[in-house]
């Protein structure tokens, strides 16, 4: 047996940005782009949250709520 490394893959159907109404390439970026965001992002939200709640929740959600939708939109296929 080989070990491979494997590499996410998303889709989202159902959309009316291209003509396949499928999209690949979009939510799988989207996807890698939230993940690098949430590592930089959530330690140093949790840290802030001990001291400021709310700004440390919005540091927290920015990967959820700005990076993936942001970058997922940008590419119609």
């Amino acid at each position: 047996m080989t070990a491979g490394v494997r590499i996410p893959l998303c889709v989202q159907c159902g959309t009316h940005s291209n003509p396949c109404r499928c999209k690949v390439v979009g939510p799988t970026l989207g996807f890698l782009a939230f993940a690098v965001a949430a590592i930089v992002e959530w330690p140093v939200g949790a840290l802030v949250y001990c001291f400021r709640h709310m700004k440390g929740r919005r540091i927290m959600a920015h990967p959820a709520a700005v990076v993936y939708p942001s970058v997922s939109n940008a590419f119609p296929i």
